[in-house]
């Protein structure tokens, strides 16, 4: 019986009790929303019913593969906001041997892509790049989780898809984040007839406790249970979701489905002084913007500094300042660009670029610097998962914008994303938003987008110390920096590391954004007399991540900033 150590709606606890009867002697699982710690098993993601899934996967004898896998499609079902099988994203996996692979499975520009494809009229169109059928990417999901399976899963396929199938076509408790979620939604989804019809009762919004059924999204669940891979990208759904783009304009066919293969590639990785750190490789430039922060911030006492000082963040936003226009100016995907990774995380690079930083005196960016990148939607997930072998799993995943294009695909029951939005609008297009990067990022057939995000895992001494990534657009780097550091060099206790104040600068707009409570008023007018902007924001990332204590034991931290976010551990 699942024990629950914070309230959730009955309704929920009706449909995780449905998903699967273990024998009286399993261990018992707990699912809280605050710290859990075990010694077994531990999965953190943003749904309660996911989180149950995940560990009801490992305390049956999967490992944490399988387990992340289990928990992508519950979040499909659960947290259709960023949850999905019609985005994509990235997976970084260490095994208990201390050896380690990444998995890409970002979406793809359709064959007919070409820079210029944002247009209209002649002129650049935000409503085509981030809001039309044109502004979605091959869906890269379901082949990630496949290729996961198939190289490193150890359970049977359809137990991992099963139960999220069940979710779907059973229904699931609604939290008051997601009913008040879907109700904001609704006068947009009233353009999207498939969205509107999925996500209200008859045009009347889900309450609290209400069950959510996806009749649709079950049949497309089965579909992939039964088929595997191809069960999205061959047949049916594909189809299906050819079908749409024919009838909104959209470009990807299904040519462009068959052909998709997710990628593996090798981490990204770097040292942080006692830690090393394993993350994600372009086309995310996650991985590669952390390690060079970090290798500039190693040449610093921070601890000295005090935690959130003015000295202390005027020395990040100097560093941040400097790693995201790095990645404006090289990062792209590897595929299709020649990615300079292993010069900027060196030692030696960051030691040049230490000596452009000054003490308590703020630089300045420049547009001329060289071309900004369009922004990115701050509607991602992120969840974590270590096994009682030791292996860890750290997956980010999106749709891009919440909810991703808004387009649910009719008869599939899936949200489609918006990624093409993360491509550069139009060839030699600057304006004050920043909508224009390198020409690396322009979009192209086959081309992935570039991202932020940065699923990371931190070791010891050779030993598993944490799991680590957030949503956020190009906040998740910085969210995750934040956290190494409050481990690190101020030896913050896990739920104290992720839930204490961040900030962000990303190079373009020249600005620091500083979540309220950061500092006090005098140490920000200290801040900002040192040549610092400052915005406040009211919230930075949502970070569901898992630690390793003194003791060996794993400490599963739902980040509070999120009150559907959920630890389950065994």
């Amino acid at each position: 019986m699942t024990q629950l150590l914070r309230a959730v709606p009955t309704s929920v606890l009706v449909s995780l009790s449905a998903l699967a009867c273990a024998p009286e002697s399993a261990p018992e699982i707990v699912l809280s929303r605050d710290v859990v710690t075990t010694g077994t098993g531990m999965v953190v993601s943003a749904y309660p019913d996911a989180s149950e899934i995940g560990a009801r996967v490992l305390r049956e004898g999967g490992n944490a593969v399988d387990a992340a896998i289990a928990v992508g499609f519950a979040l499909a079902v659960t947290h259709p906001v960023a949850g999905n099988i019609g985005g994509g994203g990235f997976m970084v996996i260490r095994f208990p041997d201390g050896s380690a692979t990444t998995l890409d499975f970002r979406e793809k520009a359709p064959l007919k892509a070409h820079p210029e494809m944002f247009l209209e009229d002649g002129a650049y169109s935000y409503q085509v790049h981030h809001r039309s059928h044109l502004a979605v990417g091959v869906p890269g999901t379901v082949a990630g989780f496949a290729l996961a399976h198939e190289k490193y899963g150890s359970a049977a396929w359809p137990d991992l898809v099963d139960p999220s199938t069940r979710l779907a076509r059973d229904g699931f408790g609604v939290s008051e984040r997601l009913a008040a979620s879907l109700e904001r939604m609704l006068p947009a989804f009233q353009d999207y007839p498939a969205s509107y019809a999925q996500f209200s009762k008859d045009g009347a919004s889900y309450e609290v406790g209400d069950t959510l059924i996806q009749a649709d999204l079950a049949a497309t669940l089965e579909r992939i249970r039964d088929q595997g891979r191809d069960g999205f990208y061959t047949g049916t759904t594909a189809r299906l979701l050819a079908e749409e783009m024919v009838r909104g304009g959209g470009w990807i066919t299904e040519e462009d489905l068959a052909r998709y293969q997710a990628r593996e590639r090798e981490p990204v990785r770097g040292t942080y002084r006692e830690f090393e750190i394993i993350s994600m490789p372009p086309p995310s430039s996650g991985g590669t913007a952390l390690v060079e922060m970090l290798n500039l911030l190693e040449g610093y006492d921070l601890a000295a500094m005090g935690h959130n000082s003015p000295e202390y963040a005027h020395y990040l936003i100097e560093s941040m300042r400097r790693a995201f226009r790095d990645r404006a100016t090289f990062l792209a995907d590897p595929d299709f660009a020649d990615v300079p990774v292993a010069r900027l995380t060196s030692k030696a690079y960051a030691n040049e670029v230490r000596t452009t930083i000054q003490a308590g005196a703020a630089s300045v960016s420049s547009p001329a610097d060289v071309q900004v990148v369009p922004p990115e939607s701050s509607e991602t997930t992120h969840y974590s998962v270590v096994d009682g072998n030791g292996m860890a799993v750290a997956v980010t995943y999106t749709l891009e914008g919440g909810y991703g294009s808004y387009i649910t695909v009719p008869g599939a029951g899936f949200l489609l994303n918006n990624e093409m939005g993360d491509f550069n609008g139009q060839p030699g297009l600057t304006d004050t938003r920043g909508l224009i990067g390198t020409d690396a990022n322009l979009a192209r057939p086959e081309q992935r987008m570039l991202s932020s995000m940065t699923p990371t895992i931190l070791v010891r001494g050779g030993e598993l110390a944490a799991v680590i990534g957030s949503p956020g657009g190009r906040t998740i780097i910085n969210t995750v920096l934040q956290i190494v550091l409050n481990r690190v060099d101020f030896g913050q206790p896990p739920l104290e590391a992720v839930s204490a104040k961040r900030l962000h600068h990303q190079w373009l707009p020249d600005a620091a954004r500083l979540e309220a409570g950061l500092m006090s008023d005098a140490d920000a007018m200290l801040l900002e007399g040192m040549g610092h902007e400052i915005a406040w924001s009211q919230r930075q990332g949502i970070a569901h991540c898992i630690f390793v204590d003194d003791f060996g034991r794993l400490v599963g931290v739902p980040d509070p900033r999120d009150s559907d976010g959920t630890a389950g551990g065994y």
